[in-house]
């Protein structure tokens, strides 16, 4: 049975030396397993903080999130062992080796298959033959191809990925964007995206639009048929 993530009525806010600044207020939002997301809007919208929510790594200023498995309700603390992360800057660590960065998250639960489905991921992801190269000795795509493994080594229910390609050129972007949508839907895992890229936004099934605190389903994805599902969430920001 899928899962879901649900976000209600949320706020979220920071203080400075001087003010509070508030990202966004009240907005709902639900992301369910097996479907992908992308969220566009520009910088310093609140994107990211979202995506923080969404995956129970922050809590809201305000509001509740709920992670829903097999139909029973659980706190979002919970939905962490269930959800992989990528990264604009890959955050491979520097000492390991390829299949060694992608075998450690296993290793940490204690999984005796860790080095074999490090090395199933590796192949999947085209990069058996670097399997003892040091993040230094590959090249950026190479790099988060790595990242890509790591995240699906444990099979997660959710990927959140914040700008996985903004760090490569065109060519690699388009690779990797390809593979990231092929694997997250091979393994029916939800796929969350934080975005500039209109390219990578228009492979995912809903694209949101986050602006001055508004997050808006974009209407041509309605139209498309995936995202008819879903329905407009709003938030509002106060200066």
């Amino acid at each position: 049975m899928s899962c879901k993530i649900e976000l209600e009525g949320v706020s979220q806010s920071f203080k400075t030396t001087t003010s509070t600044i508030t990202l966004f207020e009240k907005l709902d939002i639900t992301v369910e397993q097996g479907q992908s997301y992308a969220i566009t809007g520009p910088s310093g919208s609140g994107k990211t903080s979202l995506l923080m929510l969404l995956s129970g790594l922050e809590k809201p200023t305000k509001g509740q999130g709920r992670f829903i498995k097999a139909e029973t309700v659980l706190p979002l603390d919970s939905l962490r062992s269930h959800v992989g992360f990528i990264f604009q800057q890959f955050h491979l660590l520097p000492e390991l080796s390829a299949l060694n960065n992608i075998a450690l998250p296993l290793k940490l639960r204690g999984d005796k298959q860790a080095v074999a489905k490090a090395e199933h991921w590796l192949a999947k992801v085209g990069l058996s033959k670097r399997a003892d190269h040091r993040p230094s000795q590959l090249s950026g795509g190479e790099q988060q191809r790595v990242a890509i493994a790591r995240a699906l080594v444990f099979s997660p229910k959710f990927i959140f990925a914040d700008e996985p390609t903004g760090n490569l050129d065109q060519g690699n972007a388009s690779d990797i964007s390809d593979m990231l949508f092929e694997c997250s839907q091979a393994h029916n895992a939800g796929l969350i995206i934080v975005t500039h890229s209109n390219e990578l936004a228009n492979k995912a099934q809903n694209i949101y639009s986050f602006t001055e605190g508004r997050l808006t389903l974009d209407c041509k994805n309605i139209n498309s048929g995936p995202a008819r599902h879903l329905t407009q969430h709003t938030g509002q920001q106060h200066a």
